[in-house]
C-alpha cells in the first residue's frame, strides 16, 4: 500500500497552496503598514491619526474589496486562523500522519497571535483615550510584538506545511 505521506503534489492542493501564499502576501503588505506605525506612534503620530491609518487598514484592505463582512484587519487575521483551524488543519492531518507537530504549532502560533491583536486593540484604544508617552509606547510594543510573531508564523507555515497543502485532493 502507498504511504499517503509520499503522495504526488495535486492541482487542487497547489491551488490552495497559491491561494494560501496570496492571503500571506496581504497579511505581509499591511504588517509593513503595522511596522511603520509603530515607528510613527513612538515619535509622535496623534492618536486621531494613528486611528485613522487603522481605519485605512480596515476599510482600504482587499477584505473589504472582496466584501468578506469583516472591517478590520485583527478580525481579518482571526479569521484567516479560525478557518484554518476548522477547515485546513484537519485535512492536513489526514493527508499526512506525521504533520501533528506542525499543526500543533501553527494551532499554538494562532492562539498568541489572537492574543497579539486583542493587545494591539486595546493599546490603541488605550492611546484614544489618554495620549501619553507609556501609551505609546504600548501601541509601538504591541504591533512590533504582532509583527515579529506573525511574520514567524507565516514562514513556518509556508515551509513546514507546504509540502502537504500541495497534496492535498480536496479541503
Amino acid at each position: 500500500m502507498p504511504n499517503p505521506n509520499e503522495a504526488p503534489e495535486t492541482e487542487q492542493g497547489r491551488a490552495l497552496f497559491q491561494e494560501l501564499l496570496w492571503v500571506h502576501s496581504v497579511v505581509r503588505r499591511d504588517l509593513e503598514t503595522v511596522r511603520r506605525l509603530a515607528s510613527e506612534v513612538v515619535d509622535g503620530l496623534p492618536a486621531e491619526q494613528l486611528n485613522a491609518e487603522l481605519d485605512e487598514l480596515q476599510t482600504n484592505g482587499p477584505l473589504w474589496q472582496l466584501k468578506v463582512n469583516c472591517l478590520r484587519y485583527c478580525r481579518f487575521v482571526h479569521l484567516h486562523h479560525h478557518a484554518e483551524d476548522v477547515l485546513l488543519f484537519p485535512r492536513l492531518r489526514e493527508t499526512d500522519s506525521d504533520i501533528g507537530p506542525v499543526v500543533d504549532k501553527l494551532e499554538a502560533d494562532h492562539r498568541r497571535v489572537s492574543d497579539d491583536l486583542d493587545e494591539v486593540e486595546a493599546a490603541a484604544e488605550h492611546l484614544t483615550n489618554g495620549d501619553s508617552e507609556a501609551a505609546r509606547e504600548r501601541v509601538a510594543d504591541g504591533l512590533n510584538v504582532l509583527a515579529e510573531n506573525l511574520l514567524a508564523h507565516l514562514d513556518f507555515e509556508e515551509r513546514e506545511a507546504g509540502p502537504t497543502l500541495r497534496r492535498l485532493e480536496r479541503l
